[in-house]
């Protein structure tokens, strides 16, 4: 599924898939998708072949050579109509969270074709497009971010935080760059704890990063997994979904869909972007204590979290979190 706001009016998207494979031929069957949407949120069928051949080499050989050839083993069922399949003169602009959850509906069902290679939900790609006239040069400018967030926990490994996930390819702007480019000024840029979807490994953590506006321009957001977070598999949880706050904690305080466009910000506006965490992979009652302890330690799990999400109960004695272990057995059922 993916976040429909600023699409269509009141229901997200869904992206089903089903799988099957024959000897050596594999069939994607993407028939039940939705119907295309008004938004721009529609794809086509060159970038679900596209997806499909992601998520193949991602599961088999990240080493292998990226050719046509690669299609030629798998086979794609496609509806005239739908979001991946969409009639002329369907909009298209917003593509890339509609081509998250097509990664991500895929690897979710190869996961039970290739035992123990699946992984929760990352935190799919956000942009701001922030547009003005520089009062200091004269001339206009366009400030593009690609944001990422936390990518999901897999087989032994727990995910990676405030990174870019799937076909994202991109880096997260550093601060010296955006405030010497443009009118703008980043005063927080931290994870966010406990937002990483909880599981035996652990989901990565989403991010804050928040913007003092220091000239007056119009802001634009393309995002998703704000209504619907990055789900965990294999009993593993969602993560917390992402926010985008104008001027928070004050009378004017706004929160933004996770679609909008041309909104006007004025001189000393602020605006927080909280990205979304990566969904956890299995039972989060079946983590180490040891490594929640450590999630703690490095404050990418709160106390309460760890207890609420993990079971696992500690405190803090003589200046040095330690495991409470008659508490954490009892909460576990052991």
């Amino acid at each position: 599924f993916v976040d429909n706001d600023g699409i269509d009016l009141d229901k997200p998207i869904r992206i089903r898939v089903r799988v099957e494979k024959t000897g050596d031929r594999i069939c994607f069957d993407f028939t039940e998708c939705s119907d295309q949407t008004k938004g721009p949120a529609n794809i086509r069928p060159p970038l679900v072949k596209a997806a499909i051949v992601y998520c193949l080499i991602t599961l088999t050989d990240p080493h292998i050579s990226i050719n046509s050839g690669l299609l030629k083993v798998a086979e794609t069922k496609l509806r005239e109509g739908s979001v991946v399949n969409p009639r002329f003169p369907a909009p298209l602009n917003t593509y890339n969270p509609t081509v998250h959850a097509t990664v991500e509906a895929c690897l979710d069902a190869l996961s039970n074709l290739a035992n123990g290679k699946g992984r929760g939900d990352g935190s799919s790609s956000r942009s701001i497009i922030i547009g003005g006239r520089s009062t200091y040069s004269g001339k206009g400018y366009v400030q593009y971010e690609i944001l990422g967030g936390g990518t999901g926990g897999r087989l032994g490994k727990d995910g990676m935080n405030a990174a870019c996930s799937n076909q994202s390819n991109a880096r997260i702007a550093p601060v010296e760059i955006i405030e010497s480019e443009f009118p703008t000024r980043i005063q927080r840029f931290e994870l966010v704890p406990d937002s990483g979807g909880q599981g035996q490994y652990r989901g990565g953590l989403g991010f804050l990063r928040e913007y003092v506006n220091l000239e007056e321009a119009r802001f634009t957001l393309r995002s998703s997994k704000h209504d619907i977070p990055p789900q965990g598999v294999q009993k593993g949880n969602p993560a917390r979904g992402g926010k985008l706050t104008i001027n928070p904690g004050t009378e004017g305080e706004e929160v933004l869909p996770s679609r909008y466009s041309d909104y006007p910000l004025k001189t000393g506006d602020i605006f927080r972007i909280e990205t979304p965490g990566g969904g956890g992979f299995g039972d989060a009652f079946a983590r180490d204590p040891e490594r929640v302890l450590d999630d703690v330690k490095e404050g990418y799990v709160s106390a309460e979290g760890a207890a609420r999400g993990y079971g696992v109960v500690v405190e803090r004695l003589d200046g040095e979190w330690k495991i409470d272990l008659d508490a954490t057995a009892q909460r576990r059922g052991g």
